[in-house]
């Protein structure tokens, strides 16, 4: 999985443990390993969701800080309104 460049630092430091993504299929699978960050992390879930059943706590894990960020972030690849469905994946570093 590729990080913005400001969040690199802050997933190889392990404080952020989730990501939202945009994507019409998953490109990460629970349990794969992937280099990001100059790290290795890896998988421990993938829900598929509407953006608006994301939680406070998840908005903080992704290192975001608040809801209009994170919603501004993962909308490079289109447009996210309440109702879109989102890649929620839950990661740890290795």
């Amino acid at each position: 999985m590729i990080f913005s460049r400001d969040l690199r630092d802050a997933v190889a430091r392990g404080e952020i443990t989730v990501s939202i993504r945009l994507w019409s299929r998953p490109q990460v699978k629970v349990g794969g390993r992937y280099q990001t960050a100059g790290v290795i992390i890896e998988i421990d879930s993938i829900e598929v969701l509407p953006f608006s059943a994301l939680t406070n706590e998840d908005v903080a894990a992704s290192g975001e800080s608040g809801r209009e960020a994170l919603q501004s972030r993962a909308a490079h690849s289109g447009p996210i309104h309440d109702d879109t469905l989102i890649h929620r994946i839950e990661f740890h570093v290795i």
